[in-house]
């Protein structure tokens, strides 16, 4: 019945399984009616009980444009039954979220007869476009996810979609930009940097992006003390500092990678005592010149990439442990995380390479065959739609003089086979 839902069949499993408590149907038929919220037109949506209306509408998930949508489809649940529904109007309506409308559409709703005709209504939906609930967030339809393209170590924020091959530029004065250490979004979609006070090297401060305001604002967070150097008689090629989101908890990583040994020391924060808290420290013995790693959050755990190993921390456990390591990229310089596996190239994208997490497998991804791009900077994998994606950015063979453009390739991984495929390019800036 779970995997059988369909247009005709969703709202009528759904009610089926919301009283005989068939959570796996249930939670199926929710997610259909989501993803195709134009079925609040049939006659099936219109025979939903109040508590199964609310429970719908008040999600986050609901695949729609603007919330007017969603007032719509209650008013037609109305007026299926006047006489019998019209008094449980006002205990659905804080479910709409009036916030996202426009005061435009708010005169408009005000006006509607149900609306003007009782005195009663019009002063809850009132009540409500005045209160505003921030925690009302915008439905999953009235997003566009998009990917950070360049850090904020210049004077602008630039994101980008490749669905469309556009920009967004966000702006700013270099003054109002903090020294980055580490940047990450973490799951909900929040933008934090990690920065050094000028004044201290030991002091660090984390500061968030506000999407509305277009500033960087202190989080809120206690800062964190630097790391000092391990002891370790062997010279330091390099140090990176990271900074991943591991289920809602932020830990801040330090690598300190040397001629014969990799050291990683790291703290999280806890959001209860507003403290950092040690975590267990990795040692690895690497008899390699080669320095290069990433770090990201899979699942429950984080992983440590390097040029030789894979290590995965367990928060439950403050534990680390090393997995089955990679023996073809001789320098990772790039990884994301899909599902229950993570993707990983290097610096000349000349192999890609996946490990699932949970059989500690490796495997070589085929399908880049294009050796006449050369690639000017790092590449950057990331993940958009649940699709695997690339950002290079390569010379133009073809313009007088140097320049360089952007070009974007998806993974395509249907049933057809798994190839890379160009995208989009994108023109107008040049990597930072």
């Amino acid at each position: 019945m779970a995997i059988n839902v369909e247009h005709s069949t969703c709202v009528d499993l759904y009610k089926f399984a919301d009283v005989f408590s068939v959570d796996r149907v249930r939670k199926s038929c929710l997610q259909w009616i989501y993803e195709n919220f134009q079925i609040t037109s049939s006659d099936e949506f219109c025979s939903l009980s109040v508590n199964q209306l609310t429970d719908i509408i008040s999600h986050d998930e609901l695949d729609v444009k603007e919330e007017t949508t969603v007032w719509e489809a209650v008013v037609r649940w109305v007026q299926h039954s006047r006489e019998d529904r019209l008094h449980h109007l006002p205990n659905i309506l804080p479910h709409i979220r009036f916030n996202l409308l426009t005061s435009k559409n708010r005169a408009v709703i005000l006006e509607h007869p149900l609306v003007r005709e009782d005195a009663g209504i019009s002063e809850v939906i009132r009540s409500l476009v005045q209160t505003e609930n921030p925690d009302l967030k915008p439905r999953f339809g009235m997003t566009m996810e998009m990917v950070i393209l360049s850090n904020v170590e210049t004077d602008e924020l630039l994101f980008m979609n490749p669905r469309q091959g556009t920009y967004i530029s966000c702006s700013y004065d270099p003054e109002d930009i903090p020294e980055v250490t580490a940047l990450t979004v973490t799951s909900d979609n929040n933008i934090y940097i990690l920065t050094r006070e000028r004044e201290s090297n030991d002091q660090y401060h984390l500061f968030k992006y506000n999407h509305a305001g277009n500033v960087w604002e202190h989080a809120g967070v206690s800062s964190v003390s630097g790391f000092k150097y391990s002891e370790n008689s062997d010279p330091l090629l390099s140090r990176y500092h990271y900074l991943v989101e591991v289920d809602q908890i932020l830990y801040y990583l330090v690598v300190e990678v040397r001629v014969g040994s990799t050291d990683v020391q790291m703290r999280k924060y806890n959001p209860d005592t507003d403290q950092w808290q040690e975590c267990s420290q990795l040692h690895v013995e690497a008899f390699s010149y080669l320095y290069f790693s990433a770090a990201l959050s899979c699942g429950p755990n984080l992983y440590l990439l390097t040029s030789t190993d894979i290590h995965r921390y367990d928060p439950r456990q403050d534990r680390w442990l090393e997995r089955e390591p990679q023996r073809i990229i001789r320098d990772v310089c790039t990884a994301v995380a899909r599902g229950m596996e993570i993707f990983c190239t290097d610096f000349n994208f000349s192999h890609t390479m996946v490990y699932h997490t949970e059989l500690d497998y490796w495997r070589d991804l085929p399908g880049w065959q294009n050796p006449d791009l050369q690639i000017d900077h790092r590449p950057s994998l990331f993940v958009l739609d649940n699709r695997l994606h690339i950002l290079l950015e390569v010379y133009d063979t073809v313009k007088q003089g140097p320049s360089t453009y952007y070009v974007v390739y998806v993974f395509d991984d249907d049933d057809d086979g798994e190839l890379f495929l160009c995208l989009e390019r994108l023109e107008g800036h040049s990597a930072s």
